[in-house]
């Protein structure tokens, strides 16, 4: 398997949680409210899995190995693209979870807000996906000898088995600053 192959499959992933979402928004247009414990699976979701694990292993492992290429001009003008599109779907989700903290605080205006940020997740995901897994994964494998993408793919092995790890470290740690403070 190539190093482009579990990220290919993590794409899957996030296309079905994207379906799922696409139908809470016709649900909460129809019901006029929110389900805000929904949205906060998929704040983890997106801020976890589509975010840290699957952008964690394109930026950090892949990213960093074609930087030190010297890509096609097509290839460089691709990455940064994808590279602001991860930042702008990280800025969707923040966005999202202020939102729903709002809601759950009753402000009125919070609701339009997730709705606005669920269709701009559908939206971007997909294109995001399209852009990836026909337009650059498979060419910039060129780059690679068979050798440095065997690497690629075990650092990303590695990458997803302390991934755990590293999220309940972080609650851990959180809930022990906030234990001392109170």
């Amino acid at each position: 398997m190539m190093p482009i192959g579990p990220l290919m499959i993590e794409h899957r992933l996030i296309e079905r949680m994207i379906e799922v979402i696409k139908r809470e928004i016709k649900k909460i247009k129809t019901e006029g409210r929110v389900d805000a414990s929904f949205i906060d699976r998929v704040v983890d979701f997106i801020r976890t899995y589509a975010d840290r694990c699957h952008h964690g292993k394109e930026e950090g492992i892949l990213f960093r190995e074609l930087q030190k290429r010297n890509l096609d001009v097509t290839h460089k003008k691709i990455m940064d693209e994808l590279i602001k599109e991860h930042k702008k779907g990280r800025q969707i989700n923040g966005r999202l979870s202020e939102a729903n903290a709002g809601y759950r605080r009753g402000d009125p205006s919070a609701l339009g807000v997730i709705v606005e940020c669920l269709e701009s997740l559908v939206d971007f995901y997909p294109k995001h996906i399209e852009k990836e897994d026909r337009r650059f994964f498979n060419p910039v494998m060129g780059y690679f000898t068979q050798e440095e993408k065997a690497d690629m793919l075990t650092e990303g092995h590695e990458f997803d088995r302390e991934l755990i790890h590293e999220k309940y470290r972080t609650i851990v740690e959180t809930s022990e600053k906030q234990a001392v403070e109170r």
